[in-house]
């Protein structure tokens, strides 16, 4: 069974939305995280060396990834899904941009 992370800024809408959407499935475990000081969950070490595969929703979170923790990363696939900061938790549209997105991988 895959170790599936969502990140964003603030883990209060769109890695949140990818956990809700995705965590009920029998294939993987999926958990979320934010980049920021103000994140919901923050990312950290211990979450990123439990990821099989990281979802990142745009290229600057990959960016601060590197940079905080780069060993961690080394060995792992790190996916930029390209959506931008404008849906709130559980929007239709962003349910349907990352089943989309994701669908290639999951």
């Amino acid at each position: 069974m895959k170790n599936i992370l969502f990140i964003c800024s603030r883990n209060k809408w769109r890695s949140l939305t990818a956990e809700t959407i995705y965590k009920n499935n029998s294939s993987f475990n999926v958990k979320s995280a934010g980049t920021e000081n103000a994140a919901r969950i923050k990312v950290n070490a211990k979450l990123i060396v439990w990821a099989d595969l990281i979802f990142v929703m745009e290229k600057h979170h990959k960016e601060k990834l590197a940079l905080k923790f780069p060993e961690e990363i080394k060995s792992k696939q790190i996916i930029i899904l390209e959506i931008p900061d404008v849906y709130k938790f559980m929007d239709k549209e962003l349910v349907e941009e990352l089943q989309l997105s994701l669908s290639e991988y999951l």
